[in-house]
């Protein structure tokens, strides 16, 4: 490895900067209203050149190469007086300039909704790169669900949400019980937890509410170098994006409803706290109520987060947020396959699972409060550099019933077993981080240091699983209740298990990314980490490293970029048959990827297509050496490659479109004996794909009307496979949704079909777990 780094480092420093164009600078600005509320999807025209670039949700646009000397920046919209503004550019530095436009506030927004804008390509981050990079300069594959699609397909569920995100399958629905209580999704053969709100730590036991969501970031590949290894996966990670105060008022208040007794309503207002427009306010809050399409089955929950933002001057603001979450519900019907005996029956269908039972009642219910509290303080130190303090706390709880359903001989008959849980568990992340923004010679360098502290507490007060009855799957099974539960654990003597499991993560990491030439850039990347196990007293310390490589071969529209990526995950010691405890290294995964991005025709087209190769080292396994079977060693090995892409599409307005395919190679080549040379179950099908499209009138009578029609497939899935039980697989599907919606200013109708054709599916992580049939459901939301 280290051999590779030195020879990366040299390879850099031997690339000429012939090519950099002297005295040229850039130009980074913010477009307003009149009522001072940042302008999202504006293009900006640098006159007399062919440069454009278009506004962020922020209203921040950067138009990167501009020559010296005096400029004209330009914005025009039709039906509207163009509004200019004169900006002077001085060699390597950074002009910046605020635009405020004269019309109203409505009329503006009228634009932006009518404009033909990429509007569900919004793609530009600080969160991926912890740095403000343009998608054609980071070498790393991220993508992006806006709220704007999110409101098209009328999601109401974060699961729903996911669906859009090219390579993301869904392994388990959140089960809501301690320890692992959220859901779990496969992301390039590696399983993953949404456990990252805004960059940072955010605990969650169940599955995050949409009504807070402003985009959610699926980022690819291990990327332990900037995000420990707490809250990723080799895969990558999912974060979560919420919605933050901005200067004006505006209110939205939305019901849904639909099959099976969905009921919904969210709400989110935004005021201005005073005058001057600095202290700026923003609440959004949910109720949802849900029933099962089974014969048992619901979800209740109650979610409210305020936040405020207050902006002292021109160099210092606040942001305070919270969100307070409350959730009862029955957990997810999943059928737990046998771990240790021969499958007798490989496919779900012949099972005969009927759809409609759930094995449960109402009665046996599990809830899920979650807080999350996030304080930050933003400093610009200078021109080149400013200061950003992260505080986050986050706290779950798991209280009540969850239910065990395993599959027993025959696999036909049904095991229900239940434990009563009572467990906390708290996040608390502290992160500062400096970002600085100069120039060394020609040569301009973005970069980040950064401080992280993370705190894991967990408390466990779990009642044991005992098992209530067993039941044949293809009869009627016995009422069940809460009070006959209750009984039933008295009866088996389950008793609480009191544990305490305490653990802080020390990191501090750099990362730089160097405009080379006008056209290349290096990313040069480390990260040090410290476990300590406070229970323990274990301690363990990792580097990371990563690297990337940017080339624009058309600037501004295509780039190919390349990446050694690496994530670490630790390993608790063992304790050998002789008594003798084994202290094992860091797992490591690095990946290698390479592939290329596009920003074509003003921004309508937006695509990337990578191929990625993971090999994860440091795999502990059972020793095969004769009398060393019950031994423990680390030399084992997973490996998974793959190919992804990413599409969306503007090209006509009113149009767009978003496509998604991935390809995924994952193979256990060195562990445990049953599982050598099989694929892991966690990696999830080899084939995924997703689309959807969708056609909004711009003009006439009809404006605002549109329909959209999309959906996943998802190719077969081997949930079991090792050489003890043999495989079970779920078979492959494609599922097919449709929507038709009518907005306008002041209102928004949405009618949305999941499932058109009604079918049956599965998915699955060792367990079986039938998917919602079809529904429809309905919307209307109101805006002021």
């Amino acid at each position: 490895m280290n051999k590779i780094l030195l020879l990366f480092f040299f390879s850099l420093l031997s690339i000429s900067v012939k090519a950099t164009e002297d005295g040229n600078g850039r130009i980074r600005g913010t477009v307003i209203s009149s009522e001072g509320v940042p302008v999202e999807g504006i293009p900006v025209l640098l006159t007399n050149t062919k440069k454009t670039a278009w506004t962020n949700q922020d209203g921040v646009f950067e138009i990167d190469n501009v020559k010296a000397g005096l400029h004209i920046v330009a914005i025009s919209l039709p039906g509207y007086e163009v509004t200019t503004q004169e900006v002077t550019v001085e060699a390597n530095k950074t002009a910046s300039i605020t635009i405020r436009l004269k019309e109203s506030e409505k009329q503006l927004k009228e634009v932006v909704i009518t404009g033909n804008t990429n509007r569900f390509a919004r793609k530009q981050t600080d969160y991926v790169a912890r740095l403000p990079l343009k998608n054609l300069e980071n070498p790393q594959v991220y993508s992006v669900i806006s709220k704007e699609l999110m409101k098209e397909q009328v999601i109401t569920g974060f699961d729903d949400a996911l669906k859009n995100a090219p390579g993301v399958n869904k392994l388990w629905s959140s089960t809501g019980r301690s320890g692992d209580g959220a859901g779990y999704y496969s992301i390039r053969g590696f399983a993953v937890q949404p456990k990252v709100v805004n960059g940072i730590a955010g605990a969650s036991n169940g599955s995050p509410d949409p009504a807070n969501i402003e985009r959610i970031e699926v980022i690819k590949g291990p990327s332990g170098t900037l995000f420990g290894s707490s809250v990723v996966s080799f895969g990558g990670l999912i974060n979560v994006v919420t919605k933050k105060p901005f200067q004006g008022f505006a209110a939205e208040a939305t019901y849904t409803g639909g099959s099976y007794g969905l009921n919904r309503i969210t709400a989110d207002i935004n005021t201005p706290l005073d005058s001057a427009k600095k202290a700026l306010f923003r609440v959004n809050a949910a109720y949802h109520y849900e029933n099962s399409w089974q014969d048992a089955g619901f979800k209740k929950s109650v979610f409210f987060a305020p936040s405020l933002t207050y902006n002292v001057d021109d160099r210092l603001s606040f942001n305070f947020s919270t969100e307070f979450y409350q959730s009862e519900g029955t957990n997810t019907e999943m059928l737990f396959l046998t771990r240790t005996e021969p499958l007798k029956i490989f496919r779900p269908q012949d099972m005969g699972i009927d759809f409609n039972r759930s094995y449960t009642s109402n009665d046996i219910t599990i809830k899920n409060p979650v807080v999350n509290v996030n304080g930050q303080i933003n400093y610009k130190l200078s021109d080149q550099w400013v200061s950003q303090t992260n505080v986050s706390i986050s706290t779950r709880r798991s209280t009540g019933y969850y239910s065990y359903i395993s599959v027993l001989s025959g696999d036909t008959t049904l095991s229900r077993s239940l434990s009563n849980q009572n467990s906390t568990t708290t996040f608390t992340d502290i992160q500062q981080n400096f970002t600085g923004d100069f120039h060394i010679g020609r040569m301009r360098n973005r970069i980040v240091i950064g401080l992280d502290f993370l705190s894991n507490v967990t408390k466990n007060n779990d009642g044991t699983y005992f098992t209530f009855d067993v039941v044949n799957i293809k009869k009627a099974s016995p009422a069940i209740s809460r009070a006959a539960v209750d009984a039933a654990g008295v009866a088996a003597g389950a008793s609480n298990n009191i544990a305490v499991t305490s653990s802080n993560t020390y990191s501090a990491y750099v990362s730089d990314v160097i405009d080379v030439t006008n056209s290349l850039s290096a990313m040069l990347s480390v990260r040090v980490d410290r476990f300590d196990n406070r229970i323990s007293d274990f301690r363990q310390n990792a580097v990371s490293p990563k690297f990337g490589l940017v080339y624009q071969v058309v600037k501004d529209k295509v780039s190919l970029f390349a990446n050694y990526m690496n994530g670490f995950q630790n390993v608790t010691p063992v304790i050998q048959p002789d008594k003798t405890t084994s202290n094992f290294k860091p797992q490591q995964a690095n990946q290698f990827e390479a592939g290329v991005k596009t920003e074509l025709l003003g921004g309508k087209l937006n695509a990337s297509v990578s191929y990625y190769d993971i090999h994860v080292t440091n795999v502990t396994r059972p020793d095969t050496a004769a009398g060393r079977e019950k031994y423990t060693i680390q030399d084992g090995n997973i490996t998974s490659k793959g190919v992804e892409a990413d599409i969306v599409a503007n090209p006509l307005p009113g149009l767009n479109i978003v496509l998604g395919y991935s390809y995924n190679d994952s193979k256990n080549e060195k562990t445990s004996a049953t599982i050598i040379g099989r694929r892991p179950v966690s990696a999830g099908p080899r084939q995924l794909a997703n689309a959807w499209i969708s056609y909004k009138l711009e003009a006439g009578a009809a404006k605002g009307l549109g329909l959209g029609i999309g959906g996943n497939y998802a190719g077969e899935n081997i949930i079991t496979n090792n050489s003890v039980t043999g495989q079970f697989t779920l078979p492959a599907y494609t599922v097919i949704n449709a929507s038709v919606f009518f907005e306008r200013a002041a209102y928004r109708i949405g009618l949305k079909l999941d499932n058109l054709t009604d079918k049956k599916y599965w998915s699955g992580w060792t367990t079986v777990e039938p998917q919602m049939p079809r529904r429809v459901v309905a919307s209307f939301g109101i805006h002021f």
